[in-house]
């Protein structure tokens, strides 16, 4: 009689250049730390990836409804990544509620995971279904595996002791237990994580460590999954990186500004989504002498940071586009008091309350105009996660060079959102030189310098540089109350120019791609990613396109009108309905095409694809 040796069935293992993953369920299912635990372990092994977390706006919506899906998408690859992805290769979803949201995204034949154990006659009511998909053939197209997470997870945590409620609350560590298996990426990252996240409650660091293992080893046991995945590590240039979201950068520049500038960082902040991070990142650094202060309203917030300013302090304030309107009139204080300020806009959708945690980028023309009389400010904005890091540093530097509230605009995706980072050398950060006026003899306190026009740095309590502050129209050079007409007029106009002679600091344009064409597309903020990813793609097709990113929006680069001309086309995507299309039309009187997207989600590479090719044809 012959034995039959049975081993563990033979998987296919698949090389594919990049993926793209989301997780979604109940804002309490963990998804945010699913997708940033499965990000972490992917930026490890060194893929290139950008992320998009998305949050509900409601703050404890009904438990499987369609206002509490939360999820948490990442792009990994080999090569350059620009996007976190316009379609999804793998959706696990938790619940009926989070597969009705993000079943559209999901590509043909992509992999779909489901919680089958949240698919019962309630769970549907909830997501407002009238049948079920599991049975309508409707996810036909799809590799579909329904899943009993919650079940598996009881079975495996059943000898620990822990009532259902904590054990049901490990199932997403099951789910990405099931992920690391499909696209063959270590535990070792995640089990540090567990470990130092609850280490004060033991039985929990066991139970999440059982589930996630329990999860890999389920995909090893069970026959469904035939194929993982393997998504080599990208050729990154040499160095050490990190991952870091836009909100995290911004923190680190700051300080990073005050420990080149010498002076300490005071932040005035009143919390509001999705600035308030950068509250919470900037209050873990006292060590490196940051004060932070959350005030009581977001009036008392700014003008606290402008009287940091006063003290000799660098003064910060962060907020989104509602606080922004309350902070008008103090802004316009710091315009006419002339002290070094930095407010952060992280935009989102508005008007009002409108779409707290979605994104966009409408606050231009606030930022540009949103102040009572002529209150002119230097405008900022970044590109990507990373490069929030280094605008801090650029907003910190002009703002006391020339003595001036500077705006920083960034956004909802550029926020949560996060790319690999490399770590820079302290060589590489920016001077920021700070001259505090010292000198008593024939002090005044507006007596501007020749070539920034910025008046001097005068700290209260410096013997004989006594001065008046405050929001009256101030006389040129002794800095006295006047109200005289003709002096009034100089005073605005000095104050516009010292803002744009800010030029001067700003580097010419330089477009990528083409520097002339058929096409040239002009755009801001986090729409760098996807029109990059379009552009190449694009060119590649033989179309001749340049692509400017504009990370100084006022003052413009003094080259940008003569860029304009080289071009026969040029299109403006903007998450707005056309706020730099109009400031271009109107300097520049260019015949310029707005495209534009409203919906709370950035561009995908596809839709600037399309517009590229309508345009062209």
């Amino acid at each position: 009689m012959s034995t039959i040796l049975v081993g563990p069935p033979q998987r296919k293992r698949e090389t594919l250049e990049q993926a793209v993953i989301r997780f979604c369920g109940d804002s309490g299912d963990g998804m945010q730390i699913t997708g940033s635990q499965f990000t972490n372990t992917t930026a490890l092994y060194g893929n290139d990836l950008a992320t998009l977390p998305d949050f509900p706006a409601e703050i404890r919506a009904p438990a499987g409804t369609l206002p509490g899906v939360s999820g948490f998408q990442v792009q990994f690859s080999s090569s350059d990544v620009y996007t976190p992805g316009d379609t999804v290769d793998a959706l696990i979803a938790m619940n009926p509620a989070a597969l009705k949201m993000n079943l559209p995204d999901l590509k043909p034949n992509g992999i779909l995971i489901l919680n089958l154990d949240d698919f019962g006659e309630t769970d549907l009511r909830k997501a407002q279904m009238t049948s079920n998909p599991l049975e309508d053939h409707s996810l036909d197209g799809y590799r579909l595996f329904p899943t009993e997470l919650t079940k598996l997870t009881r079975a495996a945590l059943k000898d620990l002791g822990l009532d259902n409620k904590s054990v049901d609350r490990c199932k997403n560590f099951f789910a990405l237990g099931m992920c690391y298996w499909l696209y063959n990426r270590s535990l070792d990252t995640s089990m540090r994580w567990i470990e130092e996240k609850f280490r004060s409650k033991p039985a929990l660091v066991m139970a999440n460590r059982l589930a996630m293992q329990a999860g890999y080893s389920y995909c090893e046991a069970t026959e469904a999954f035939q194929i993982t995945y393997e998504i080599p590590p990208a050729k990154l240039s040499p160095g050490v990186y990190r991952n870091i979201s836009g909100n995290s950068a911004l923190a680190m520049g700051f300080v990073a500004a005050s420990q080149k500038a010498g002076l300490p960082l005071f932040l005035g902040s009143y919390p509001i989504t999705p600035a308030s991070d950068i509250l919470h990142e900037l209050s873990g650094y006292k060590n490196f002498g940051v004060i932070t202060f959350q005030a009581e309203d977001e009036i008392a917030a700014i003008t606290s940071a402008i009287g940091a300013a006063y003290a000799g302090a660098i003064g910060l304030t962060t907020t989104s586009g509602p606080g922004m309107a309350l902070k008008t009139e103090a802004m316009g204080l710091a315009v006419a008091v002339e002290l070094p300020l930095v407010i952060c806009d992280i935009q989102r959708g508005g008007p009002s309350t409108g779409l707290p945690t979605k994104t966009e980028q409408a606050d231009l023309l606030q930022a540009m105009f949103g102040r009572n009389s002529e209150a002119p400010i230097p405008i900022l904005a970044p590109a990507t996660p990373g490069d929030c890091f280094w605008i801090a540093l650029e907003a910190t530097r002009i703002a006391i060079k020339y003595m001036v509230p500077v705006i920083v605009l960034s956004d909802g995706y550029l926020a949560n959102g996060a790319e690999p980072w490399k770590i820079p050398d302290l060589s590489q950060l920016p001077e920021i030189p700070v001259k505090f006026e010292k000198n008593p003899e024939n002090f005044r306190p507006y007596r501007r310098n020749p070539e920034t026009l910025a008046r001097p740095w005068a700290i209260p309590g410096t013997p004989g540089l006594e001065h008046r502050i405050g929001g009256l129209e101030k006389q040129d050079v002794t800095g006295n109350v006047n109200y005289e007409p003709l002096n009034h007029e100089r005073m605005v106009r000095l104050r516009a120019e010292k803002v744009a002679g800010i030029v001067q600091d700003v580097p010419d344009v330089l477009p990528a791609g083409d520097s002339s064409g058929d096409l040239l597309i002009v755009a801001w903020g986090s729409t760098y990613g996807p029109v990059t990813a379009a552009v190449n793609a694009q060119r590649e097709e033989g179309h001749r396109i340049g692509h400017v990113h504009l990370r100084h929006l006022n003052p413009l680069p003094k080259n940008l009108g003569q860029i304009l001309g080289r071009y026969d086309r040029v299109l403006v995507p903007e998450m707005n309905m056309g706020q730099l299309l109009m400031i271009l039309r109107a300097k520049y009187l260019v015949d310029a095409i707005g495209y534009n997207k409203i919906q709370g989600k950035p561009f995908k590479q596809s839709e600037i694809e399309r517009k590229i090719e309508e345009m062209l044809e």
